[in-house]
């Protein structure tokens, strides 16, 4: 039972910091300027808009990756 304790711990800090950055990343100047960073695709026409990501996706992957890295380094 106390694994699954662990497990919602880790999800409710997950939730957490999620939440804090909804809320408050708009006033940080990182977050806020995710998506509109140079190499992000954007075409405008009359009837047609594309946007596609890509070095956004690019810094969040290299981010998640880290995180990830870490995670497996330390915790277990």
């Amino acid at each position: 039972m106390e694994p699954l304790g662990k497990t919602f711990l880790w999800i409710g800090a997950f939730f957490l910091i999620i939440g804090a950055i909804i809320v408050f990343g708009s006033k940080l100047p990182f977050i806020s300027s995710l998506g509109n960073l140079p190499g992000d695709f954007k075409i405008e026409r009359e009837n047609f808009r594309f946007y596609f990501p890509f070095v956004t996706s690019i810094l969040i992957s290299i981010g998640l990756s880290l995180l990830l890295y870490l995670w497996n380094r330390f915790i277990h």
